[in-house]
C-alpha cells in the first residue's frame, strides 16, 4: 500500500469517496452534492487550508484522510489560537481493521504538528470513534480532541 498527499487533478476521486463515506455513515444521499464539493476541496486545496492523504493498492484509492486548519482567538489554553479539524476519513470495507486509519492519523497529526498546531479536533461516527480513542484523542461536549 501506497500513502501520498492527494493533487487537485483527484478531486473527483475525493469527491466519489466522500459520498460513500457518508452512505456508510448511514446519511441518505438525498441531494445532488458534487459541485459543492468541487468547490470546497479545489479551495480548499487550493489556499492550502486543507490537506488530503490518501492510501492506494495495486493503483486504487481505497482510504483517505484530511486535516483542515483554522484561526481562532488566543486563549489560555492555546495562546495561538491555531487548530485543526480532522475530516473525510474513510477506508474501504474491505481493508478496514488493518490499522490504515491509524497510519492516517499519525501522517494528519505529523501535518498538524509541522504547522504548529496543538489543538485537533473531530466529530467521529461510530465506526471510528474506537479507533480514535485508542489514539489519544480525548471526548469533550461535542468533540473528540487531542492535545499535541
Amino acid at each position: 500500500m501506497k500513502f501520498r498527499k492527494a493533487t487537485v487533478n483527484e478531486i473527483d476521486q475525493l469527491i466519489y469517496l466522500r459520498k460513500k463515506q457518508l452512505v456508510d455513515e448511514g446519511i441518505e444521499p438525498n441531494q445532488e452534492i458534487d459541485t459543492e464539493l468541487k468547490e470546497f476541496f479545489t479551495n480548499k486545496m487550493g489556499d492550502g487550508s486543507l490537506i488530503e492523504w490518501i492510501v492506494e493498492d495495486n493503483d486504487e484509492m481505497i482510504a483517505t484522510g484530511a486535516i483542515i486548519f483554522f484561526e481562532f482567538p488566543p486563549t489560555y489554553t492555546n495562546k495561538s489560537g491555531k487548530k485543526a479539524y480532522i475530516t473525510n476519513m474513510y477506508t474501504k470495507k474491505n481493508y478496514r481493521g488493518q490499522g490504515i486509519a491509524t497510519k492516517l492519523l499519525t501522517k494528519l497529526v505529523a501535518e498538524a504538528k509541522t504547522a504548529g498546531i496543538i489543538k485537533i479536533w473531530l466529530g467521529a461516527s461510530k465506526l471510528g470513534r474506537p479507533v480514535y480513542k485508542k489514539f489519544g484523542f480525548k471526548e469533550t461536549d461535542e468533540w473528540l480532541e487531542l492535545d499535541i
